[in-house]
């Protein structure tokens, strides 16, 4: 397609030529190759003229939108947006285990983006995306649900937690340490629990998860977390009757900018080896 552009705007095969960078020859067998694949003739030869026919004058002006596009894509593959600002949203679950490192590596990989960065819980986060003010949200939700969006890089099944020397009684009522409304990990728990008919209640509500895990730890009560998020003083309750089977979560990332893909694949690659590093070590 090029060369026939070339040749049409040069009026001669040999400038055409030259124009590309091609031998005579190429430029010929490949007008040539282009009139057998269309069926048509795109050129009107004779000793001394070239002209386009009929046909080929409609090509050319088609030829020139298809190439104009083309260079574009091409050019937007080999050298992505420049993007000055990342919003970035990133669940607080995530925080204390994986954001440091996330954000280090990163800021090394593109250090002429500039992060304004949001903690929170993922309701909240994934309200300020949909209103168009975070770029991209790492959040976590419960998996197999008909909410889940976004693309899912990470599963871990969700646990009981309690403190190394809490004393679960069998049939009593189970004392919950709880983040405050609304909290996916919170809906979860109780639910869990008023499907086993066991009773509950709220022993304390922390605004964070740095507080749910020192309540925990604290010997309050017990909690549902992912496996990963285990501290020194607690320790995972083994499966039983005393307790309901929990679903596993998800870590998701949702963006729908195409400018910012590249750096959603950056991000995403960093996140996943260190959830997976993160696991090993539990």
């Amino acid at each position: 397609m090029r060369a026939f552009i070339a040749v049409a705007e040069a009026g001669s095969f040999t400038a055409a030529a030259e124009a590309i960078g091609r031998s005579q020859s190429a430029v010929s067998q490949k007008i040539i190759r282009l009139e057998e694949i269309l069926g048509l003739r795109v050129f009107e030869r004779t000793s001394r003229t070239l002209t386009l026919t009929r046909e080929g004058e409609h090509l050319l002006l088609n030829a020139r939108k298809l190439m104009l596009h083309v260079d574009t894509f091409l050019r937007e593959i080999k050298e992505p947006t420049r993007i000055k600002t990342l919003r970035l949203g990133i669940s607080e679950n995530l925080v204390p285990t994986q954001l440091p490192r996330l954000l280090s590596r990163f800021t090394q990989s593109h250090p002429d983006v500039q992060l304004e960065l949001s903690t929170g819980l993922s309701h909240d986060l994934l309200a300020e995306h949909e209103a168009g003010q975070l770029d991209v949200v790492i959040a976590k939700q419960q998996a197999g649900t008909h909410a889940q969006r976004g693309r899912v890089i990470w599963r871990e099944p969700l646990v009981w937690m309690a403190a190394s020397d809490y004393v679960m009684e069998p049939a009593g009522t189970v004392r919950l340490v709880m983040m405050r409304p609304p909290c996916a990990y919170r809906a979860i728990m109780i639910d869990a629990l008023t499907a086993s008919r066991r009773e509950w209640a709220t022993a304390c509500t922390a605004n964070n998860l740095a507080g749910v895990q020192a309540a925990v730890a604290g010997g309050l009560g017990i909690t549902a977390l992912g496996a990963s998020f285990i501290q020194p003083g607690m320790r995972i309750l083994e499966s039983s009757t005393v307790l309901p089977a929990l679903p596993s979560t998800e870590v998701a990332v949702i963006a729908q900018d195409p400018a910012m893909q590249h750096l959603v694949e950056q991000l995403i690659t960093l996140l996943s080896e260190g959830l997976i590093t993160r696991m090993a070590l539990v």
